[in-house]
């Protein structure tokens, strides 16, 4: 679990993932949080191991935890986010059994309700071509906090670059991990319950994700892919000053985007453009 000054609802969902059957091993990592998070874990949940990072690496947080344990499987919770019980076991089979699986995703319900977040009505709907033995939709993105990962694809494609923080940080992941070979799916009989935190800065977050958006067109698509993106972003709210505050930390990125830029196998690339409707 990965957090931010978010102490409640930290609280919250470590006491449902408490209650699960599987007794997995949690650990807090904690993005820099000034709301004293680490001491009221430690002192509620003395068995649960906090990492305190002092900054804030936003979604490479991750990346911290997944090298401090040793299990083969790895589940991601977001602070607002648990998984229901027997999920993580029913996980776990899967990737016993199916050795190119990498990521799974779950079903995600929202809120005491348990209303299905309209993402996973797109997941279950991908346009991409099953290969035999998958347990659910091909996916070529997912949702990092309702995810379980295979650990040792998850270190060799890199994780997380805290460069993008927190805000569609999963499409790189995604792709790099497509392009080794490796499923990502959609398992809906895996269940992740999620209560929105309150706590939240949704202009931030559109900037962060506009942003990577660039990014990613910049470091994994053709050229005229990435300059058709870059330019329909502009386009799109010209006279939105969010726009150009996103493009401008876009282009503070460009020199390590050029160091980094490589171009996925074709079949991957299909992909993209399949699910963005392209020929």
């Amino acid at each position: 679990m990965i957090t931010r000054n978010r102490k409640d609802d930290v609280i919250r969902s470590l006491a449902e993932l408490d209650r699960l059957p599987e007794r997995p091993r949690v650990v807090v990592v904690d993005n820099g949080s000034d709301d004293d998070v680490a001491t009221e874990v430690s002192a509620r949940f003395p068995e649960i191991e906090v990492i305190e990072l002092g900054e804030n690496l936003g979604a490479a947080a991750r990346t911290i935890g997944v090298r401090g344990v040793d299990a083969p499987y790895v589940a991601f919770c977001d602070d607002d986010t648990w998984w229901e019980p027997g999920c993580l076991a029913a996980a776990a089979d899967l990737f016993d059994a199916l050795p190119r699986l990498a990521v799974v995703t779950a079903k995600v319900l929202v809120g005491p309700e348990n209303r299905l977040d309209p993402a996973c009505d797109v997941l279950a709907r991908s346009p991409l071509p099953w290969e035999p033995g998958m347990p659910g939709p091909p996916l070529l993105g997912f949702l990092a906090g309702a995810s379980i990962v295979r650990r040792s694809a998850y270190l060799e494609a890199g994780g997380f670059d805290a460069r993008f923080l927190i805000g569609g940080e999963e499409e790189l992941l995604a792709v790099d991990l497509a392009a080794r070979g490796h499923w990502l799916c959609y398992v809906p009989t895996l269940t992740v319950h999620h209560y929105p935190s309150p706590v939240r800065d949704p202009v931030r977050r559109r900037n962060t994700m506009n942003r990577n958006a660039l990014w990613f067109a910049w470091l994994r698509r053709p050229l005229p892919i990435a300059l058709s993106r870059t330019f329909g972003t502009a386009r799109r709210r010209p006279f939105n000053p969010e726009t150009w505050l996103s493009l401008a930390d876009a282009l503070r990125g460009l020199p390590w985007v050029i160091r980094e830029r490589r171009l996925p196998p074709p079949e991957v690339e299909r992909g993209l453009r399949l699910l963005e409707g392209r020929p």
